[in-house]
């Protein structure tokens, strides 16, 4: 505890906050219409953000805690899409079922060790083209947002260049309470959503069918691992944290395994909020890094104990100012991920190929860009150096 204190900063705290603003708000209504296709009551979707919020929140605090390194582990987020889509038809006991099947399959990659070797074989100009796709969309939508909301835009901008010019361990710190004293002048912080009430757990009995299995648990489980683990994986190795990511990949899948029962449907690395609690806005020492990831997850413990609550605070901000606000805070990120990816000549059109179809958003077969950017650029790699010499 005195080790975590001393490393504490105020930096490193709000890069743990706008990790849950930007993971929560961006999502949580995904969750919600997930739930609600296996007709979820309102008591079983309370219990699912309790679930999902201690899940997150106790295997993002304690292994950054135990290795002091930024873990950031995420509910998935196409997963919950993919169950909003295909949950018609089924009940919740279903459901249970097939999240066991899922988080037993996650578990298995991880214990196995198969879903780690697959990720050293990917070389780092790839990794980082990956990631790189993945954010520039927030960085894109950040912009984009000045549609709707030009002087907010304008002044977070403003604010992040002087902050970033005068004190750029704290411009990000700088760029959210501008932003909320704004919004607030303004009378955009909707803070009537907000109802104090503690989130209860409900249990559910599964119930194991092979439809369910097939229609469920199997797309699950591949959505997660291809669109959220891998680039999760990436965004790990990009900030140069060496982590063991099959011990990780099992965490996630015990954790999803003990609490699928009461709502959490799959749990797994995280990349966008890892992005910002592994990068120089977070600190610029990357051994104190942990810090943002400690703070990300007690407060989504608290997001587990006071979904209701919690849940209005964050839904509170306006969107413009939340994808700014991401945005912002992940160009540092962006910048290094793409210089990285363009620095070798004989990896950077396939780095490019990656890049551009991760940053396409394209789904085939209900499997997200972040795996057709790799397979993409993988092709294009093998094409120009099979047999070269």
């Amino acid at each position: 505890m005195r080790r975590f204190l001393n490393d504490f900063s105020l930096s490193a705290a709000t890069a743990g906050f706008v990790a849950v603003l930007v993971g929560f708000t961006s999502s949580v209504a995904i969750v919600f219409q997930a739930a609600q296709a296996f007709g979820a009551t309102s008591t079983e979707i309370s219990s699912w953000m309790w679930a999902l919020g201690l899940g997150m929140g106790f295997t993002t605090l304690l292994p950054s805690l135990w290795w002091r390194q930024p873990v950031m582990v995420a509910w998935s987020t196409p997963g919950a899409a993919v169950l909003a889509t295909a949950g018609a038809g089924y009940t919740m006991a279903d459901a249970v079922g097939a999240f066991i099947v899922c988080a037993a399959l996650i578990t298995l990659a991880g214990v196995t060790g198969w879903f780690e070797r697959v990720m050293n074989r990917i070389p780092i100009a790839l990794a980082s083209a990956l990631l790189a796709g993945v954010l520039a969309r927030f960085g894109i939508e950040a912009f984009a947002a000045a549609r709707t909301a030009l002087p907010l835009v304008l002044l977070m901008l403003a604010s992040y260049l002087v902050g970033r010019r005068c004190w750029p361990r704290y411009a990000v710190v700088g760029v959210l309470a501008v932003a909320t004293g704004f919004a607030a002048f303004q009378g955009q912080l909707h803070t009537e959503a907000v109802s104090w009430s503690l989130a209860r757990p409900v249990f559910t009995l599964p119930r194991f069918s092979l439809a369910a299995t097939v229609s469920i648990a199997l797309p699950l489980f591949i959505v997660t691992m291809a669109s959220q683990n891998l680039p999760g994986v990436a965004t790990i190795r990009a900030a140069g944290y060496a982590m063991p990511v099959s011990r990780l990949i099992t965490i996630t899948g015990v954790a999803t395994l003990l609490l699928a029962p009461f709502g959490a449907f799959a749990l797994n690395l995280a990349a966008i909020t890892a992005a910002i609690c592994m990068g120089r806005e977070a600190h610029e020492d990357p051994a104190r890094r942990y810090v943002a990831a400690a703070v990300c997850g007690l407060l989504y413990c608290a997001i587990g104990l006071f979904g209701a609550a919690v849940t209005g605070v964050l839904t509170a901000f306006p969107r413009e100012l939340v994808v700014a606000i991401a945005g912002l805070a992940l160009l540092g990120t962006i910048a290094s991920a793409l210089a990285q990816a363009f620095k070798s000549e004989s990896h950077r059109e396939a780095a490019l190929i990656t890049f551009l179809v991760t940053l396409s958003g394209v789904t085939i077969a209900g499997v997200g860009a972040a795996f057709w950017g790799v397979v993409a650029g993988t092709i294009a790699l093998v094409v120009q150096q099979w047999r070269k010499t």
